[in-house]
């Protein structure tokens, strides 16, 4: 039996319709069994941020479900938590590839592909910064190996040593010619994070501001930026 709550949330993303969504009941949860998540470098503080809905992971959702893409693009999405835009990318018949740093990502993954009735996706271990994939490896964990032709993130910039590790985990996972999309909610990293992005031949082409008005359902609103990169083989 599990030792964390869970609930059914369902929420519309621009022509995909309603998706379903298993998340944490209670934000506050921590269940780390066996100490799994504590080797994976997942603290007691970050273990309930994958279960739950965040808006900036609706807005990159949006995103992909409006963009026109190629079917033979291989997409992957890092720090995917629930995994929204890669479901609704799934949905689509596109190519991609989900993944997350936290041990029950893909546990939560599998049964919101299960809740939204489509096959099967692939969910790799994912991490940027500390190396933790041997111990991945050891809970059986498949790790992140593989290059994509575009990276899609959300709000993954929330601690100031991550520019520089993104930006470095974004190239070893991008091939010589590859697009890095980011939702990223005003958390004042986004221009560091432009800069060591470039240092791996990437550069911004496009910078869109994304708000939202308070409403009763979403009091707080929303205040981001859509940012995306590109990079070709010639700057590579």
């Amino acid at each position: 039996m599990h030792a964390y709550e869970t609930r059914i949330q369902t929420v519309n993303v621009r022509e995909a319709g309603n998706m379903r969504l298993r998340t944490l009941a209670d934000t506050q949860q921590f269940h780390d069994y066996k100490g799994m998540a504590a080797r994976l470098g997942v603290s007691s503080a970050m273990w309930p941020v994958f279960g739950q809905l965040w808006p900036s992971s609706i807005h990159l959702a949006n995103k992909v479900a409006t963009r026109e893409l190629d079917k033979k693009c291989r997409i992957l999405e890092i720090g995917c938590g629930l995994g929204l835009a890669s479901l609704v990318a799934h949905q689509r018949g596109l190519q991609i590839t989900a993944s997350d740093t936290h041990p029950l990502g893909g546990e939560f993954l599998r049964r919101n592909v299960h809740l939204n009735k489509l096959l099967p996706l692939r969910y790799k271990y994912g991490r940027w910064g500390k190396n933790f994939n041997q111990q991945a490896k050891i809970y059986g964990l498949e790790v992140l190996e593989s290059r994509f032709d575009l990276v899609i993130a959300s709000d993954v910039l929330y601690e100031p040593d991550m520019p520089d590790e993104l930006a470095e985990f974004i190239d070893q996972h991008s091939e010589p010619t590859a697009e890095f999309w980011l939702v990223d909610p005003n958390r004042g990293y986004a221009g560091r994070f432009g800069k060591a992005l470039k240092e791996h031949g990437f550069e911004l082409l496009e910078n869109t501001e994304l708000k939202e008005e308070p409403t009763e359902a979403n009091p707080k609103g929303f205040s981001g930026r859509f940012l995306r990169y590109g990079r070709t083989a010639a700057v590579a």
